[in-house]
């Protein structure tokens, strides 16, 4: 099982470029963040003709989580426990899919940071449940967090940013330390590699991204981990996304 993640910045605007990428890559589930539509203005048609269902989260200019799957996905739930369309978490094929889209936190010193860390909270929180009741499962998405320094091609110019906060990175260790492994370290422990290139500054053309896309899997999933990459060369389409898409492949039946 061929699993992605990809926020779209815009599902509307970036449509052609997620419809070469399902044809291109041809995961059989795509987790996408930051849909910036509701559910009546999701392009429906055109990933059902691609060959996917969907499940989704809609919010109004902002946010929004989806995913497509090959074949049906049964919803578990939808949120954890706001109302910001940040979160969904389905079953597909006997493995428990977590899609989400985790708070910016920006600027620093205001109920933004706070929220983030408790929204990361929650998070913590659900993942405690799945590992106690032994549910295997993969939580993929924009965590809005740079890991390590070498998650970023410049760490010094995030040091008053929420997503290299102490507090922001100790959120993922302790994610880590529950006994979660991060998918793509797992293959490349010592790559310089990122998810996201800022449109601002020629980013871009001079390398100078950040890793915070991730894939954690649980003990059961890691077992079966056969690969984990990042498309990086999306970034360089047409009227990309500042992102690209991070997929993970895993043998299970």
């Amino acid at each position: 099982m061929k699993i992605a993640s990809y926020n779209v910045n815009s599902v509307r605007q970036r449509l052609p470029n997620l419809q070469a990428y399902l044809e291109f890559a041809k995961p059989d589930v795509i987790c996408l963040q930051e849909l910036k539509c509701m559910e009546d203005q999701f392009p429906m048609m055109e990933v059902t003709a691609a060959g996917y269902q969907a499940v989704m989260v809609g919010q109004k200019s902002y946010n929004g989580v989806t995913i497509l799957s090959k074949t049906a996905a049964s919803v578990v739930q939808n949120t954890i426990g706001d109302e910001q369309a940040r979160y969904l978490e389905v079953d597909v094929g006997g493995v428990r899919i977590i899609n989400i889209y985790a708070p910016n936190g920006n600027p620093l010193g205001t109920e933004k940071f706070t929220y983030k860390l408790d929204w990361l909270s929650r998070l913590e929180a659900r993942m405690k449940v799945l590992l106690a009741d032994e549910v295997p499962f993969a939580v993929l998405g924009d965590y809005n967090i740079i890991p390590e320094a070498r998650d970023a091609h410049n760490p010094s110019a995030w040091l008053g940013d929420a997503l290299y906060q102490p507090e922001s990175r100790a959120m993922y260790r302790r994610f880590i330390n529950l006994g979660l492994t991060d998918a793509f370290r797992l293959y490349h422990p010592d790559a310089d590699a990122y998810t996201f290139w800022d449109y601002q500054a020629a980013s871009w053309a001079k390398n100078d991204g950040i890793r915070i896309d991730h894939v954690l899997l649980s003990p059961q999933l890691a077992d079966k981990c056969m690969g984990c990459e990042i498309d990086r060369e999306e970034r360089g389409r047409e009227n990309p996304s500042d992102h690209v898409p991070i997929a993970v492949t895993l043998k299970v039946q």
